[in-house]
């Protein structure tokens, strides 16, 4: 996919987000069984002109060893404004916790651009 920013300046916003801590109080993804999944919103500082290109990344993963390693991380929902970040793992996999880093590029608002009404 070729994304094409035909306005505006490019901007770059980052972050990180703890998806889940379930090993502390017994959640889901320590405890359960099967598919499973939990979706974060993410709201951008700044909005973008218009949906920008959202990458994520693993930046920590604390997971029982005895079991397969299973997961796949994405997004959906992205606006201008932000985007749902989504962590999903099956079968016997049990994850204690998850941080995931984010970085959004897109087209924003040039200051020296004026627009007039």
């Amino acid at each position: 996919m070729v994304k094409r920013i035909t306005r505006g300046v490019i901007g770059i916003q980052q972050g990180k987000l703890m998806l889940f801590s379930d090993f502390a109080d017994g959640g889901e993804m320590w405890t359960g069984q099967g598919p499973r999944e939990v979706r974060r919103e993410v709201k951008f500082k700044e909005p973008f002109l218009e949906p920008p290109a959202v990458l994520t990344g693993l930046s920590m993963w604390d997971m029982d060893n005895r079991q397969n390693g299973r997961m796949d991380l994405g997004v959906d929902e992205v606006t201008s404004t932000g985007f749902t970040i989504i962590f999903r793992t099956w079968a016997d996999t049990r994850i204690a916790r998850v941080r995931a880093d984010w970085t959004a590029i897109g087209a924003i608002k040039d200051e020296d651009v004026w627009e007039i009404e």
